[in-house]
């Protein structure tokens, strides 16, 4: 096991572990991806749905997908039974989407023993290991107590200031046709385009098959796209979803400084008042 990720061979070997907590962070909508679709409900054994969408997000914030509150993740975390010492495992249902979000929420917050299931229940299924039909309920309130940590997530007044700066490139995870302005976003309302001076790196190119890519096919991955100056990589998207599966391949690959760009497109796209490169066009 890394700090990051573990295998099904590691999860199988440590699920029924004492203060061990598996979550499936699996998202209702799915976009930039043909979503997986399942004939029927099936999860990992012993796993609890974290209610991503429901609890895990700030639903006060005018962004899509705003991080929650230290309180509201405070409260969301002991429901699931989560204790300071509890150690965290999160999977999705598409394999590697949205349980990088879930994870780097884990982190924004301060809890350090979390880690994602590479390739998810697809990979699980692949490998025809057992599966259940229907979440566990937790058992306890935990006691787990966030701690907001600076520097792992900004908003678009922090991307402005990059501009200015030497050492920073802003990374994006959406599809080539809607970087460039010529597909329209899948929100009404948004200018398609993308910031200026942004790098694109469409997700699915760090994923080989519904896993990772090594640690080392990712380096090149990122040399091939980022400039080699770059001190700080800033992760966007279409709303701070598969942001993130960029910046946890950039992690695996050794990069260490990184930054999500919470409101991402959805933000930045429907205000007037920031610049775009590539498109002015609204759907």
């Amino acid at each position: 096991m890394n700090n990051i990720t573990v295998s099904t061979a590691w999860l199988v070997e440590h699920l029924d572990d004492t203060n061990f907590i598996l979550l499936d962070a699996s998202m209702d909508v799915v976009l930039g991806k043909e979503p997986l679709v399942y004939e029927q409900f099936r999860c990992i054994p012993n796993a609890i749905n974290m209610q991503l969408e429901q609890d895990f997000f700030d639903h006060h914030s005018s962004m899509s997908h705003a991080m929650p509150t230290v309180e509201q993740f405070t409260q969301a975390a002991q429901q699931l039974g989560i204790n300071q010492d509890s150690v965290v495992v999160i999977y999705d249902n598409q394999g590697m989407y949205s349980a990088p979000r879930a994870w780097w929420t884990f982190k924004t917050m301060g809890f350090e023993k979390v880690y994602i299931l590479d390739g998810g229940l697809p990979q699980w299924m692949a490998e025809n290991l057992p599966t259940a039909d229907q979440y566990n309920t937790p058992i306890r309130i935990g006691n787990v107590t966030a701690t907001a940590q600076t520097g792992y997530v900004c908003d678009s007044a922090t991307v402005l200031c990059t501009f200015d700066k030497q050492g920073v490139t802003i990374v994006d995870a959406r599809a080539e046709a809607r970087f460039k302005g010529l597909a329209p976003e899948p929100r009404p309302g948004i200018r398609s385009g993308h910031i200026p001076g942004a790098v694109n790196l469409p997700f699915a190119n760090v994923l080989d098959g519904y896993r990772l890519k090594s640690p080392m096919a990712l380096s090149a991955v990122f040399q091939q796209t980022v400039n080699n100056d770059a001190e700080q990589l800033i992760f966007s998207c279409g709303s701070g979803i598969t942001a993130c599966i960029l910046l946890v391949a950039a992690k695996v690959s050794g990069v260490q400084n990184v930054m999500l760009y919470d409101g991402s497109w959805a933000e930045w796209g429907a205000s007037e008042t920031l610049p775009i490169t590539g498109g002015q066009s609204r759907t």
